[in-house]
């Protein structure tokens, strides 16, 4: 149901959309709504959900409250970069490793990081 329209308002909306091809159901019993991201994640609880279909085309309102949580992303350095790091330095490859995981991947700031 979309806030603030009265039931009447409603019924004409659906007739209307009918007719042009439309089709709009509300989903019943969501608990909560999770969008993912790469670096973070949208809860909405509370939702009241809708799917719309038009045209073969399906659509969805959620409304409710939304939490922004920040994600865990695992940053998985290839072994290869491991040793390449690890030889380029002259370190041990678990030095290598946490240096790597240390600048984010990066080869060469890691290499300099260790070399100094």
């Amino acid at each position: 149901m979309i806030p603030g329209m009265n039931p009447k308002q409603l019924k004409k909306m659906e007739r209307q959309m009918k007719k042009m091809g439309m089709d709009m159901k509300s989903i019943d019993d969501v608990e909560e709504v999770i969008i993912r991201c790469a670096d973070k994640e949208i809860i909405i609880t509370n939702a009241d959900v809708s799917a719309m279909n038009v045209m073969g085309q399906e659509t969805y309102q959620v409304t409710g409250t939304a939490v922004e949580v920040e994600r865990e992303v695992e940053l998985v350095i290839p072994d290869e970069d491991i040793e390449m790091v690890a030889s380029t330095a002259g370190v041990s490859v678990e030095a290598a490793e946490e240096a790597l995981r240390e600048c984010g991947g990066d080869l060469a700031e890691a290499i300099m990081k260790l070399s100094n």
